[in-house]
């Protein structure tokens, strides 16, 4: 400004070169001085001195303790960011809704307002879940202050339990309804919306197994007709998810080890009421094991035995499964041989060229670590020991991680627990870990009410009551009653699975039956008692023995008319058996090289006459092979059964002796072919000492949508039933003795409805004798709900 106006000229005043030099200069240092001045002089910050607090608005919290929170003491200097500090303080305490501070003169006047307090919690609108299970996944409670952010959270975990069922459209709004002295009742608003369900399943890029072979594996299923009993086609995210694992799993198991889930796309369809899911794979080549070998790297340990105990041979599709079988193997073999701390590592060698990955089985020394304990938590009633049971290392054993992973899968399997984790840490030391179990249970108890129905018992009602996990032992009790129009059946059932802490089951059953068949003119009653004991004698194979006493009597009707030889029976009255018996049993589907195929063979045996009436010795034999072929659409199934029964004493019953029936002859009615006795006009099924059957079956799709759960059926069947030494022909007039083999043609239907398997035969007997029954259709339905 003062040179602006010194350099003017209007004013007719001439200023000359130097007085403009010295007047800039002095306004220069005027200016610079004034900087330095104002820069020296110290801010004066604003700062209160309140001699009173005063508290209004509040009616539950005690004014002290909001001045307390505050932290301001009066007569204490307190400048505008403490104050600031104060407020903060006393909203963050989350029980005010609003905070005010105002400084009156020497008074600082807080206002508040108190968020209000819970009267009740409820539900509106919800039908498909209950009060009981939303209460569960909230977090405000009654009596305590309600806050708005905390009803959104808990709208949101209510949301989130309707999109696990599949109503993903479903919404939450929290309302309140004022009461007296500040209370609220907390209302959840939902509208749970129609459930959104998966239209269709496809596959991109999927070359080795169809789109129907692969719907099978997942979970999540298509909509279908009964889709109202039916909640695997509801669109659940966490399920697709699982879903990829276990199609991950499924192709590796058969080889596909490049195999990946690009995505896993989830569209709207037009009418934005279903989803089309629809998942990119990724298949690569198919591999086989090559080369097997196994190396040891620690001194003094020869890799021969270890060598010999691989049962892995090359050409085997490879699994990363069966690696780790043979992993578990050689890691026990090396501790019965008292080889500590041993590690087995896999080193696998890819050949791109002829599709083989080499496995080599390094033995080698790992850390010396021991189990210093085992500490379980959140068992309320299952005891310790029910899960210590699961573990083959016990405190102070060497430290094996593998022993552990398949311990906490074993825990998993019992089924006692919604959740459950182990984890390692280490303990007092760097050579000693602690392992932490950490479950949650679950209810064990089940009561399932169902129906059944065969050709030869007619429609009949099951009621079963199950308790898996009684008085939290781990072990499980049963008992079941099935009543249908020709037979009754009463059962009691316990199960003790490490009898004495061993890995070795105990089992115990006792039953009554009756039976008024309308194939036969007599009635049977039978009560039996039966402890029998279950232990492993291989990796894939178990033997049971068992005790057996039992009485049967046949009985006959009134009005009713029987032939010569079950006259002759029935006179016998109630007569008992007291038995001895062995089963030993193979199963390759427990943990087989080959998920496409399966071995059982089932060998037993059972010796009469330690006491009782009756002796006899009876032995029996089934063998089954299952092979899945085409791509695994095809199921392939040969079974060979075969029996016989000798006599050692007196003279055996119709009821002693072998009588096939639909479920292991098919084509014919119950009892319908072997010995008959035709006196006294009547048409007597009574039995055989032997019998064989063979049954070649072969399951298939028939083109029909996959969600319908429909499969077609063919089938041969071929058997014989004969053989009467033993037994008292009174005279009676027996045909079919020396038996012949009959041969049956046949076609199913199989349906899995939710209600259960229903399996329809329609058969033709090829071959049969004139005196045979012969049954063209045969329906069997077990159902459950």
């Amino acid at each position: 400004m003062f040179y602006r106006r010194g350099a003017g000229t209007s004013c007719g005043v001439r200023a000359s070169g130097s007085y403009i030099l010295y007047s800039s200069l002095l306004a220069f240092f005027l200016g610079l001085t004034t900087t330095f001045l104002l820069a020296a002089a110290p801010a004066q910050a604003q700062t209160y001195r309140f001699n009173d607090v005063r508290v209004e608005g509040n009616e539950r919290i005690e004014a002290s303790t909001i001045i307390a929170r505050m932290g301001i003491e009066r007569g204490q200097n307190v400048t505008a960011g403490e104050l600031n500090d104060a407020y903060q303080r006393v909203l963050d305490s989350g029980v005010f809704e609003t905070v005010e501070l105002t400084p009156r003169g020497s008074t600082l006047v807080v206002t508040v307002t108190e968020y209000p307090t819970i009267n009740k919690i409820s539900f509106e609108g919800n039908r498909r879940i209950k009060d009981d299970v939303l209460r569960e996944v909230i977090s405000a409670q009654t009596r305590r202050v309600f806050t708005a952010e905390q009803a959104e959270r808990d709208a949101v975990a209510i949301s989130e339990v309707y999109s696990a069922q599949g109503r993903i459209a479903a919404t939450v709004t929290p309302r309140l309804i004022r009461r007296g002295n500040n209370r609220v009742d907390l209302v959840y608003e939902i509208a749970e919306g129609e459930t959104i369900e998966v239209e269709r399943i496809s596959f991109v890029g999927n070359r080795a197994y169809s789109d129907r072979r692969l719907r099978r594996v997942l979970q999540t299923k298509q909509a279908g007709l009964l889709r109202t009993f039916i909640r695997a086609d509801t669109f659940i995210a966490d399920r697709i998810e699982f879903d990829k694992q276990v199609l991950r799993e499924f192709y590796l198991s058969r080889g596909f080890v490049d195999f990946r889930v690009n995505s896993a796309n989830a569209e709207f369809t037009r009418e934005r009421d279903a989803f089309f899911l629809v998942l990119d794979v990724t298949e690569g080549q198919q591999f086989s094991f090559g080369n097997v070998s196994v190396v040891s790297e620690i001194p003094g340990v020869q890799a021969g035995p270890y060598s010999e105990a691989v049962k892995v041979r090359p050409g085997v599709t490879y699994s990363p499964s069966l690696v780790d079988n043979e992993i578990a193997r050689l890691e026990r073999l090396g501790l019965r041989r008292g080889v500590d701390f041993m590690r087995v590592e896999p080193r696998v060698t890819r050949n791109d060229r002829s599709l083989t990955l080499n496995v080599e089985f390094a033995l080698v020394k790992g850390p010396r670590i021991f189990v210093e304990r085992i500490d379980i938590e959140g068992n309320t009633t299952t005891l310790d020991r029910v899960i210590r049971q699961q573990f083959k290392t016990v405190e102070g054993d060497p430290f094996n991680p593998r022993e552990i992973r398949e311990s906490a899968e074993r825990i998993r399997a019992l089924g006692f627990f919604a959740e459950s984790n182990v984890e390692t840490r280490e303990g007092t030391s760097s050579d000693r870990v602690i392992v932490d179990v950490d479950v949650e249970e679950q209810p064990t108890g089940s009561l399932n009410i169902g129906g059944n129905y065969s050709v030869s018992d007619g429609f009949g009602l099951a009621v079963s009551l199950n308790e898996e996990n009684w008085l939290g032992r781990g072990q499980r009790l049963s008992a079941s009653i099935s009543t249908a129009q020709e037979s009754e059946r009463y059962t009691f059932g316990f199960t003790e699975p490490y009898l004495l802490g061993r890995d070795l089951q105990f089992d115990l059953e006792l039953g009554l039956s009756e039976r008024d068949s309308s194939f036969t003119n007599y009635d049977t009653k039978r009560v039996f008692f039966q402890p029998a004991l279950t232990f492993d004698v291989g990796e894939l194979s178990n033997l049971q023995l068992r005790y057996n006493f039992e009485t049967s009597e046949m009985v006959q009707r009134e009005d009713q008319t029987v032939g010569a030889v079950i006259a002759s029976e029935i006179a016998q009255g109630e007569r008992s058996s007291s038995s001895l018996g062995m089963t030993y049993t193979y199963d390759s589907r427990r943990d087989g090289l080959d998920p496409t195929r399966g071995l059982l063979l089932q060998l037993g045996v059972d010796a009469a006459g330690l006491g009782g009436d009756n002796k006899f010795v009876k032995t029996s034999a089934l063998a089954t092979a299952q092979q899945l072929t085409f791509n695994e659409e095809v199921t392939l199934r040969a079974t060979v059964e075969l029996g016989a029964l000798y006599w050692r004493d007196g003279f055996s019953r119709t009821v002693d002796r072998y009588v096939l029936g639909p479920r292991t002859f098919r084509g014919f009615e119950p009892a319908g072919i072997g010995p008959r006795d035709l006196s006294n006009g009547r048409d007597d099924a009574i039995g055989g000492n032997y019998y064989a059957v063979a049954r070649l079956e072969a399951e298939f799709p028939l083109g029909l949508p996959e969600e319908l759960g429909i499969r077609g059926g063919l089938f041969y069947d071929v058997g014989n039933l004969w053989n009467l030494d033993d037994v008292n022909t009174a005279g009676g007039t027996i045909v079919g003795e020396g038996g012949s083999f009959r041969h049956v043609l046949g076609f199913s239907v199989l349906w899995d409805t939710p209600f259960g398997p229903l399996r329809f035969n329609f058969s033709q007997a090829l071959v049969k004798e004139e005196f045979d029954k012969v049954q063209n259709f045969d329906l069997t339905l077990q159902a459950r709900f």
